[in-house]
């Protein structure tokens, strides 16, 4: 099945208010002509209302970095699904390898998160990834197909279409290394495997996998050229609309 790739940029807590706008609006001009693939960008909260309005009508969505899995309530410096899809978000990243190495996420959290984001209609971006420690031993699947049993439990078939997953080595994030078209490649059938074990084959031949690892213009084309990569979960080089809009035009 032929499946639409995702360009998603991370932008993490860089971009405040002021610098967001012109962001935004550069990445409007220089991806507009080569969407060749959906596109996402993920702002930190303070900029979320700056972006949401720059990237208007363009069909560029914008994703919130993380959520609370409470509606409300005493939860001081959290925010809600509620108030991220109020915000004019559509998408939100969910466990992504920053949280749960610095913020103490664990499956568990993950997964109310990942029920929060839909209770709203939110598509989470749900990641999962290997440290380099586990990937030696040998460990790397196993560590995997434990975060998704996880992070996706109690999710039906009607749910998981609405998710979008990312592949993310812990240990080639913001390195400057980036495991191999062959490693991820393997990573991504594994995932997809593991998934066809527990839901109907539609539903996952639909599914849509990203790779997040220092992710550049120069291997983008590669690593999305791999069968069971879907798109990028793009760091360092979302903060730059050209080489943002480069990695867009190697999806296609």
């Amino acid at each position: 099945m032929s499946r639409r790739k995702l360009i998603a940029g991370n932008w993490k807590m860089h971009m405040g208010p002021g610098e967001a706008g012109p962001l935004a609006q550069a990445i409007k001009k220089a991806v507009m002509d080569v969407m060749v693939a959906d596109v996402t960008v993920a702002p930190p909260y303070l900029s979320i209302p700056e972006v949401v309005a720059a990237l208007r009508h363009t069909g560029i969505q914008v994703a919130a970095q993380n959520l609370h899995w409470e509606s409300s309530g005493a939860y001081t410096g959290e925010l809600s699904s509620e108030m991220i899809a109020a915000a004019g978000c559509t998408q939100v990243i969910i466990g992504h390898s920053e949280r749960r190495q610095y913020f103490g996420e664990t499956d568990q959290t993950v997964n109310k998160k990942v029920h929060a984001a839909l209770r709203v209609g939110l598509a989470p971006i749900l990641c999962v990834g290997e440290t380099l420690a586990q990937r030696e031993s040998g460990a790397e699947v196993a560590v995997v197909e434990s975060q998704l049993e996880g992070g996706l439990a109690g999710i039906h078939e009607d749910d998981l279409q609405r998710i979008v997953l990312a592949y993310e080595p812990v240990w080639a994030i913001g390195t400057g290394k980036t495991a191999s078209s062959d490693q991820a490649q393997a990573m991504h059938g594994a995932i997809r495997s593991w998934l066809r074990g527990r839901y109907a084959g539609g539903v996952v031949s639909s599914l849509r996998i990203l790779y997040g690892g220092s992710v550049g213009p120069a291997n983008a084309a590669l690593l999305l050229s791999q069968p069971d990569i879907d798109g990028a979960l793009v760091g360092g080089a979302a903060l730059k609309a050209d080489s943002f809009a480069r990695i867009v035009e190697a999806a296609g």
